[in-house]
């Protein structure tokens, strides 16, 4: 299935694209998409249900409607860093012995086509594309990656906006530069596992201004998803609507040579994740 929320900001309503592309309105069976309703396999069932009787009611006015993020209060989201050997060898660092952890907080979340702000004073905004992962069953201390994949409950698009002076220049954690306001736009579906039989074998795509900046694949993950998973869950218990970004393959502005073609405002970023939809964002100034 691929769930959605549609709505202004604040205010969204649950919904499924359904396979003919439809918009239709789950309101009257869930009362949100959220870790409640991704734990809930009774809940999930009966959306599938009603799916595929017909019984689920068109959104009226879809194509003007606001997409906002698919998941609503989202618990944390852990993010992994330098997971994709490309995206390593483009920034010069060494293949990580175990995954890099930092965190993004969830008030980073935006809709998949709402603004990016590009931050007061920076000069170094950058993009990353990346594959979400969405928690669906409680995860502690987890002995495989199967075990990890099994508690899987779907998959988004995330953009990783990166602040690389904030990050790297300023001493600290990588969190300065990664938890600016909407720095981590989510969606535009949460596509369930059940429909992602391989998420190591995705396409990732990013444009600016129409130019084809990254073109990689999970294949490339040092790390993956499963593992990924399972190595998290041996530091931090893992809840239904926790979300795992997953890392950015290579060709982002920092890999490039000098001048580096950092963001700026009136910048266009569009990308897309294979299966699990596109975004598009506009930059403007914080």
């Amino acid at each position: 299935m691929k769930l959605l929320r549609v709505g202004t900001a604040g205010a969204e309503r649950p919904a499924l694209l359904d396979q003919d592309g439809t918009l239709r309105d789950l309101s009257g069976l869930v009362p949100d998409i959220d870790g409640d309703l991704l734990a809930d396999e009774t809940a999930l069932g009966r959306i599938r249900a009603a799916a595929a009787g017909g019984e689920l009611p068109v959104i009226d006015g879809a194509a003007g409607t606001r997409v906002g993020p698919p998941l609503a209060r989202i618990g944390k989201i852990v993010c992994i860093g330098l997971n994709y050997h490309d995206h390593a060898a483009e920034t010069g660092a060494a293949i990580p012995a175990e995954p890099i952890i930092f965190f993004k907080a969830p008030d980073t979340v935006v809709g998949p086509d709402d603004t990016v702000l590009v931050p007061r004073g920076s000069t170094k905004t950058d993009w990353e594309v990346e594959l979400a992962v969405v928690i669906g069953r409680t995860a502690r201390y987890l002995d495989s990656a199967e075990a990890g994949l099994a508690h899987v409950a779907g998959y988004a698009v995330a953009h990783d906006v990166s602040e690389r002076e904030f990050q790297i220049e300023r001493g600290g954690t990588w969190d300065k530069g990664k938890n600016c306001e909407t720095f981590n736009p989510l969606g535009p579906w949460l596509v369930t596992a059940d429909e992602v039989p391989d998420p190591q074998a995705l396409d990732l795509k990013l444009w600016v201004n129409g130019e084809l900046k990254q073109d990689g694949t999970t294949a490339e993950q040092i790390f993956p998803v499963g593992e990924v998973v399972r190595y998290v869950s041996q530091f931090m218990t893992l809840y239904p609507g926790d979300v795992i970004n997953t890392g950015t393959p290579a060709g982002v502005a920092m890999g490039q040579p000098e001048p580096k073609p950092y963001l700026r405002s009136g910048d266009v970023v569009e990308l897309e994740v294979s299966g699990l939809g596109r975004q598009r964002q506009e930059l403007k100034e914080a």
